[in-house]
């Protein structure tokens, strides 16, 4: 659907990360407060383009140039797609490291060459139920690997509901690094003075419920960066 970039990565286990984004159309979710709903609402469906590995290779390099060296695949879910491993393959050829992150719904043979994988099961305000199964698999296939460094699991929290959600999580998989993050209820505002006071007091309000609860000791707490500095707009 989109290339972009060079940007920051604004969440899980790489924020920070100067990467490029390549985004992937489609998804076997559809939460409520999806930041990126236009990947499989049909919004956006004039912008879905079939490239094979080499032309996304190539475009981008010719938007990124020799300016990056970290490719981020995003979605949707980017785990809806097995061919995905051939595109890996042709970054790492170039010494391109690569972070994925999907809710951890299905499985791909690729996940365990990607530089770091982010598993991000949905809590409860998404209005989905991921299928615990799946991910216990996941988590065990990856943790069998010998790649437990390389992978974590991230938890959107909005509500005391999802905080509890997320404990849960921790407690089942106590030894995979654990990120917590803010939630975005105010995806229609365009304003991004009106939006990062709000922002920030969600990360506030997240980080004084962190620090009380108990089952949540080994974790870490972040803001979705980019909503700080560009707010909800899209292709940063």
């Amino acid at each position: 659907m989109e290339v972009f970039g060079p940007t920051v990565q604004g969440e899980g286990m790489v924020i920070g990360q100067k990467t490029m984004f390549v985004r992937l159309a489609g998804c076997d979710y559809r939460c409520v407060w999806c930041d990126s709903a236009f990947t499989w609402d049909g919004s956006a469906k004039a912008d879905i383009r079939m490239l094979t590995a080499h032309e996304v290779l190539a475009e981008l390099t010719a938007i990124g140039g020799d300016a990056f060296a970290h490719v981020t695949l995003s979605g949707g879910n980017p785990a809806l797609y097995p061919q995905l491993d051939e595109l890996i393959g042709l970054l790492h050829a170039r010494g391109i490291g690569v972070a994925v992150e999907t809710q951890g719904s299905r499985w791909q043979d690729w996940f365990l060459a990607v530089d770091e994988l982010t598993l991000s099961p949905k809590p409860p305000s998404s209005g989905m139920v991921p299928d615990l199964r799946v991910l216990d698999d996941i988590v065990e296939r990856l943790a069998e690997s010998g790649r437990a460094r390389a992978f974590s699991l991230k938890i959107v929290v909005f509500d005391d509901a999802d905080l509890q959600f997320a404990a849960d999580i921790h407690r089942r998989y106590p030894d995979v690094p654990f990120y917590l993050q803010a939630g975005n209820g105010e995806l229609a505002e365009t304003d991004e003075k009106r939006l990062l006071p709000y922002l920030i007091g969600r990360y506030e309000w997240l980080i004084g419920r962190v620090m009380e609860h108990r089952a949540l000791k080994n974790v870490h707490v972040l803001p979705q960066l980019h909503t700080w500095v560009w707010g909800n707009k899209r292709g940063v």
